[in-house]
């Protein structure tokens, strides 16, 4: 139960585990104040993932992953570093086939299409999936510029000037650089990049927004205002962010899923492979977890 509303869920929760819950270090009460999350039917996923395995040149770095993505939530991906969070992220909108040896496998549905199908023009699908990553990229160009650059591309119809201040307004920045558009984006902070960065993934109209570790680089005031975007943005895209700060995930997301790193039993060389070990409500992932390699991760016993 999350406020007033009931959400289903897959995984069986062990007796115990309301006992072990209260026992925890670490308090998230404050992240979680006042989160609520509507009910979430299966019949809203925007992604649905079945037996999704990723291999780099032969060599598995994800494996079993089966889950999906709700419409119009936040969905956070946490874990120890080479826990194959980023992997997956970039299997979403496949930007691993940008990656020499790269091979994707078992199922990713996109609003119940093969995203992986022959049909299927990966160009096309991130145009619909945009993508912001940890640093804040910048084109060498005005913030004008940076964001006209997408819609401009793609040949968008209407009036540049109302794209850009649109953009501008969704990603919290216009009020701030409304007097120097002409300006080259360099000259912004990296908070102020990294909103630039989400106004220009926005511009060209996106379903989904991936973010990695968006906030990774950012000082705290930055982080808070990406963080207040992403709530804002949440009502009008679906989103899904790496990060590895446990409190952003409760802070933010409506969803959490939870990935750990196992060595390869097939591997002779001994070698990592991730896997998701628990995908639930976020209040329930951070209170009353139903594996114990969950518990431990977020109470800081490990990772």
């Amino acid at each position: 139960m999350v406020g007033d509303n009931k959400v289903e869920i897959s995984v069986t929760q062990q007796p115990d585990q309301q006992e072990r819950g209260s026992q925890r270090t670490v308090d998230v009460a404050p992240a979680m104040a006042g989160h609520t999350v509507p009910d979430l039917t299966p019949t809203e996923a925007v992604f649905e993932l079945k037996d999704v395995e990723v291999a780099y040149s032969g060599k598995p770095a994800v494996r079993e992953i089966t889950f999906d993505i709700f419409k119009e939530r936040i969905t956070a991906l946490i874990g120890p570093s080479g826990c194959g969070k980023s992997t997956l992220i970039r299997c979403l909108n496949r930007m691993n086939d940008l990656i020499p040896g790269a091979v994707v496998s078992g199922t990713i549905l996109y609003h119940g299409e093969d995203l992986y199908g022959a049909h299927v023009d990966p160009v096309q699908a991130r145009k619909r999936i945009g993508m912001v990553f940890q640093k804040p990229n910048p084109f060498p160009k005005s913030i004008y510029d940076n964001i006209a650059f997408g819609p401009r591309v793609l040949g968008m119809k209407g009036d540049m000037d109302e794209i850009v201040e649109r953009a501008l307004r969704r990603g919290a920045l216009w009020d701030e650089v409304k007097d120097r558009l002409k300006s080259n984006a360099f000259g912004m902070s990296g908070g102020q990049q990294q909103r630039l960065c989400i106004a220009r993934c926005l511009a060209i109209e996106p379903d989904v927004i991936l973010m990695d570790e968006p906030c990774s680089a950012l000082d705290p005031i930055s982080t808070g205002r990406i963080e207040d975007l992403m709530l804002e943005l949440r009502e009008n895209y679906s989103i899904v962010i790496v990060t590895h700060n446990m409190q952003q995930a409760a802070r933010v997301s409506d969803m959490t899923a939870f990935f750990t790193v196992d060595v390869d039993s097939d591997d002779d060389d001994g070698g990592r492979i991730g896997r998701m070990v628990e995908y639930d409500v976020t209040e329930k992932i951070f209170t009353t977890p139903s594996d114990e390699r969950t518990e431990a991760y977020v109470t800081g016993k490990v990772g």
